[in-house]
């Protein structure tokens, strides 16, 4: 097997089948296969083996698409970073993964050139897919086992160095067949679309390559712009599009004129990342007449783990189902099965798991135990197996013994008419051991003080969960896939109230 199969196997089946389509450029499958193949001889002529790490580092495009599955194609193992991201992170990675060879973009090499010249790893340049090579490619992909790693995802670091959890070919492989079981894809029919950024899990396999798997087309949009997802939607006539929360509240809240026919032929409308508002939800509904289906999966589990059908109503606040072949458990701290419907740790079992992270025995044997994973996410499950996540372990704030979960909170905010956005977290407090912070953005025009915003939540949450810190920002802080950074907000810029 290898990832790059599925672009050789379209070519044969339909060379003319549109495979991705990115602005005013649009590559067939025959003419991927061909750029995929003379990559994948390049990649081999310059002594790059299979197992051999490659770092890829380039935006969302068709070049991304044909240097990624011409790396795969060689057997290369894949690690993909941020175009943004600095010499330093860089040369993190490269240490950590002993990499043997770095592919940039070259509007963007700089810090990747700093950062391979200072380690003596050689670095390519990509550029427009008119400045690359051409003339015979390999035959086919090479044969890889089925537990050889085939991508290697860098953690976002929360706490401590970036990790890298590794990706099986074969864990990749059954992302695909859990797919065809979940969404019931037509190639003929279906055409599928992101402004997810490809270097990231979710973007990367849930679009990318699932719908190179099924052979369906896809559309990319970079960077993302929520007036030109709803063009590329309605003009491209998408049936399956994935986004973060941020990216449809930006399509809900700026774009005027977009309307329900914008909006016909989307079969499948899918958020994850993190947890989407069930207000925003509803309103994308009634407003578009579409219903956003959320799903739920981390880098450590290949980007996948629940979702709900295509002919299944979604239960708002739910998550959906394991996907096909894998399990879920909710647990208590000593790693326990707890009752149906209570708050415990999320485990997750089943072939999309990765192998472990990279040279790390210790953290991949706190992390996964006889093939479970265990998320660091809190959640519950029903009676009909629907996952519902309340937040995450390491986000839960504890206010004079009671628990409060920031996601809670967030759904009660998400309601005032004001707000755009918002995110909770919790702030050091003498008295209480931690406070309920908010940080809210607000609709273009509106005014809203901290005081009158708390009077608003105690009519609808208990005392211990009112916000009692709240500041209001022009922004909240994000990532590269759009998701809000809770750890990027300035814990000091909450003030404590005169009165509580």
């Amino acid at each position: 097997m290898n990832l790059a199969d599925a672009v050789f196997q379209h070519a044969a089946e339909d060379p003319t089948r549109v495979a991705v389509k990115a602005g005013d450029t649009t590559v067939t499958y025959g003419e991927l296969r061909d750029l995929v193949a003379a990559y994948a001889a390049r990649v081999a002529d310059a002594g790059i083996r299979p197992g051999d790490r490659v770092l890829l580092i380039a935006p969302t495009g068709v070049e991304f698409v044909a240097a990624y599955y011409g790396l795969h194609a060689a057997g290369a193992v894949l690690i993909t970073m941020n175009v943004m991201a600095t010499a330093p992170e860089i040369g993190y990675v490269l240490d950590d993964a002993e990499a043997s060879l770095v592919v940039a973009w070259h509007g963007s090499a700089g810090s990747a050139t700093t950062a391979a010249e200072e380690r003596g790893i050689p670095l390519w340049t990509a550029g427009p897919l008119a400045e690359w090579p051409t003339g015979d490619g390999v035959d086919a992909p090479v044969d890889r086992a089925d537990d050889d790693t085939a991508i290697i995802i860098y953690t976002s670091g929360t706490t401590g160095r970036p990790k890298g959890a590794e990706l099986s070919v074969g864990g990749v492989a059954a992302l695909a067949d859990s797919a065809r079981h979940q969404l019931s894809f037509d190639p003929a029919v279906d055409r599928a679309g992101t402004a997810l950024p490809l270097f990231h899990v979710y973007g990367q396999l849930m679009v990318l390559h699932i719908s190179m798997s099924f052979g369906t087309p896809v559309s990319l949009l970079h960077p993302f712009d929520p007036v030109k997802l709803v063009a590329m939607i309605r003009d491209d006539r998408l049936t399956f599009v994935a986004g973060v929360p941020a990216m449809w509240i930006a399509v809900l809240h700026g774009v005027p004129d977009a309307t329900a026919a914008d909006f016909a032929s989307l079969r499948i409308a899918s958020s994850g990342g993190a947890s989407l508002p069930a207000e925003i939800m509803r309103a994308f509904e009634e407003r578009f007449g579409t219903v956003i289906r959320e799903g739920y999966g981390l880098s450590e589990s290949s980007g996948w783990a629940t979702s709900t059908p295509p002919d299944v109503e979604p239960r708002i606040g739910a998550v959906g189902r394991a996907i096909h072949g894998h399990r879920i458990e909710i647990r208590d701290p000593h790693g326990n099965p707890v009752p149906t419907g209570e708050v415990g740790e999320v485990w997750l079992h089943g072939p999309i798991v990765m192998k472990g992270y990279w040279r790390r025995p210790e953290a991949t044997a706190e992390t996964i135990r006889d093939g479970w994973l265990r998320t660091g996410d809190l959640g519950t499950l029903d009676e009909d197996g629907y996952l519902r996540i309340v937040d995450r372990l390491k986000e839960l704030i504890i206010r004079g013994g009671y628990n409060v979960y920031p996601s809670e909170v967030e759904e009660v905010l998400y309601q005032h008419p004001d707000i755009v956005e918002a995110a909770v977290v919790g702030v050091p407090d003498p008295t209480y051991g931690e406070e309920v912070a908010a940080a809210v953005v607000l609709r273009e025009g509106a005014e809203l003080d901290a005081e009158t915003l708390r009077s608003w939540a105690k009519e609808r949450l208990s005392a211990y969960k009112v916000p009692h810190l709240v500041q209001v920002l022009p922004a909240l802080p994000k990532g590269p896939s759009g998701k809000i950074l809770k750890r990027a907000i300035d814990r000091d810029d909450f003030r404590v109230p005169d009165t509580r």
